[in-house]
């Protein structure tokens, strides 16, 4: 059935003015539609401009159709804009894992079954999981996507290893791993993990490649040099502004 866009997401969609990804790579219809639609809340589109959504989910190239995994989706800001870019004929595998959930379960948990309570939204799936022990089926995603927790997992004692292992088992051939996270100062590895909240892009680079994926490329879209990369990244100064690097590795195609 044809869907009339309704006037005010067609206002929203006409504001929202990047046209392109960093590289010079539109931004598709369907990822613009997706971020400017009008059902999503009012909190969300106020991170936007900090976040540029839609750029950094047409960098890693997300399309209709394709089966995405939201890797520590939180209440979900990410989801809601891939279950609508990728369609009722794609799926977005919505995970957390137990320590978050337990943690802030009260609060997130009841926003992620709101969103997913939507009929736009109603492919899409909560997948409670930890990190280290996904067990999705092998070659059933196009895409996993891990946004501002990648430093995390080191605090957390995820055995990174055998994560990257799964999420290279559970990509298709070609199969993309996004990840987004704060710099930290060159050389620092794991040092400020759970201080500032940062990490050395060099060691997520080294570990991702170890684990088998190749360095598809980098964006900038989130650069930020005024950050001198030592700051806690929740305070009120930084916020929203850290300097954070997208990495997009490839499973090999075989």
């Amino acid at each position: 059935m044809t869907r009339i866009m309704s006037l005010t997401c067609l206002a929203a969609l006409l504001a929202y003015a990047p046209a392109a990804a960093s590289g010079g790579a539109p931004v598709p219809d369907t990822v613009a539609a997706a971020v400017a639609h009008a059902d999503r809340p009012a909190a969300d589109r106020a991170r936007d401009e900090d976040r540029r959504p839609g750029e950094v989910v047409a960098f890693f190239g997300i399309e209709p159709g394709m089966r995405v995994a939201d890797l520590m989706a939180g209440g979900g800001y990410y989801s809601d804009i891939l279950c609508r870019a990728v369609g009722h004929a794609g799926k977005v595998y919505v995970q957390n894992n137990a320590l978050i959930l337990d943690r802030f379960g009260t609060v997130m948990i009841p926003a992620i079954e709101k969103r997913l309570g939507q009929p736009a939204l109603e492919h899409c799936e909560r997948f409670d999981a930890e990190l280290d022990a996904l067990e999705l089926p092998a070659g059933s995603l196009d895409a996993a996507l891990m946004v501002l927790f990648y430093h995390d997992t080191y605090w957390q004692e995820v055995d990174r290893e055998k994560m990257n292992a799964q999420i290279l088992r559970a990509l298709k051939p070609g199969g993309i791993y996004g990840i987004v996270d704060h710099h930290a100062e060159p050389g620092s590895k794991d040092r400020d993990v759970n201080t500032t909240h940062r990490v050395d892009a060099a060691i997520v680079k080294n570990e991702i490649v170890a684990a088998g994926f190749t360095f598809e490329g980098e964006s900038d879209l989130l650069s930020h040099p005024e950050d001198d990369r030592t700051k806690n990244v929740f305070l009120p100064a930084v916020r929203g502004k850290t300097d954070r690097f997208i990495y997009k590795f490839r499973k090999p195609s075989e």
